[in-house]
């Protein structure tokens, strides 16, 4: 209770400056029962016992009930400290007006020992429990000509059972809380994860169908379209397939446009606006965590689908892990261009690892190494790792530039 918890008679508001903690509507009706049947209690018994201040013990707990609830009804009292304090107190002093003109005002300390430890910080209820404790016993004493261990005991053990409820009780609410919490996030995880393979999926789909067709489709219509300048070229000039062999050379250009589209259609979302290094510019800035800063070197070429396309998620998988795996404060992309060839560096100051463990399996495993590897030998690529525990990860991947690139 390291803050003042939530009142009894009402849920907190939603604006409430301080943390409560909430109290179920069945224990709040309980205490109001309480309290309102412990002054019923007080009264009858002063009017079945015809005590000479009968009229005065009646006012006085019809003044306690009143001040209860309005307090009970009174926003102000749950969302300012101050005046919740303010009401504790105005509730103190009807009780100890009650308790000086009847013995039976003992009864109502323990409900009022309940709210001073949910209104009031943890310290300041501990203390006015005591004092409330007190006050008790030195009515009973007032009213009594003898001290027995029960007049002590009474009010001092309730005191303490009342402090080890409340605590008791939050302490079970933090934990329930946190079971929440916990739970939310493994629904909401589990949510992303699955939107994230969904997505994954889509993607991969997308980069799998561009590719063939780019490998496929537009390579034999490239092929076919030599072949028909070829025959063009080897025929007379007044040759009746001349006509036909460029009919046939322009729907052949035509459908290779056509694949090119379906190829450009299908790229990733990342190089639909721009250029491989303004995508890498973009997944550079929108990393969480560490600090990345990405440069170009060389004379950026244009490059074919396929090339930027696995630069691209060798560039992504490659930060996952710089992300998830490798408590890095810094990472660096670079992209440079050369004569026939192009690289791709990623580097981190990370805690590193062991690159022939991660290889063979042996280590902790979600890397992504052999599916960059992979990405990049398929393009006649070379894919390097150099890494070492405390020193950092130096992932490199090299593509030849194909001649018409």
């Amino acid at each position: 209770m390291t803050a003042a918890t939530a009142p009894l008679p009402t849920a907190p508001l939603p604006s409430v400056s301080r943390a409560l903690t909430p109290v179920s509507k069945v224990l709040r009706l309980c205490l109001h029962a309480l309290l309102f049947g412990l002054l019923a209690l007080a009264a009858g018994r002063a009017v079945a016992d015809s005590a000479p201040r009968a009229g005065w013990v009646i006012a006085a707990c019809a003044v306690l009930a009143a001040f209860y609830a309005a307090g009970v009804r009174a926003p102000a009292v749950h969302s300012s400290p101050r005046a919740g304090a303010v009401w504790l107190a105005g509730l103190g002093a009807a009780w100890a007006a009650l308790l000086a003109v009847s013995p039976d005002g003992l009864w109502i300390a323990f409900p009022l020992y309940f709210l001073e430890l949910h209104l009031l910080r943890l310290r300041w209820g501990v203390a006015a429990v005591a004092v409330t404790a007190c006050a008790a016993i030195g009515g009973f004493l007032a009213h009594s000509s003898t001290a027995t261990p029960g007049a002590f005991l009474g009010p001092l053990l309730g005191g303490a059972v009342a402090v080890a409820t409340v605590l008791g009780y939050q302490a079970l609410y933090r934990e329930s809380e946190r079971r929440r919490e916990l739970i939310e996030e493994l629904i909401t995880t589990r949510a992303e994860l699955a939107a994230a393979e969904r997505g994954a999926g889509i993607l991969a789909e997308r980069e799998r169908l561009a590719r063939e067709i780019h490998d496929t489709l537009a390579q034999g219509l490239s092929s076919i379209q030599l072949l028909l300048r070829a025959a063009e070229r080897a025929l007379p000039e007044e040759a009746p397939a001349l006509e036909h062999i460029a009919r046939a050379r322009e729907a052949a250009q035509e459908n290779l446009a056509e694949a090119r589209r379906f190829v450009r259609a299908l790229t990733p979302p990342d190089l639909e606006h721009g250029s491989l290094a303004a995508a890498l510019e973009r997944l550079c800035a929108g990393v969480p965590g560490p600090r990345v800063r990405f440069s170009l070197t060389g004379s950026p070429r244009v490059l074919p689908t396929p090339y930027e396309v696995a630069l691209l998620r060798i560039a992504q998988s490659a930060l996952a892990n710089v992300v998830r795996h490798a408590r890095a404060g810094r990472a660096e992309i670079t992209l440079t261009f050369m004569d026939a060839s192009v690289t791709l560096d990623i580097v981190d100051d990370g805690h590193g690892f062991d690159p022939s463990s991660a290889a063979s399996g042996s280590g902790d495993g979600g890397f992504g190494l052999p599916a960059m590897r992979s990405r990049a030998e398929t393009l006649g690529g070379l894919f390097t790792v150099e890494s070492a525990p405390g020193q950092g990860t130096a992932v490199a991947v090299t593509l030849p530039l194909p001649l018409e690139a």
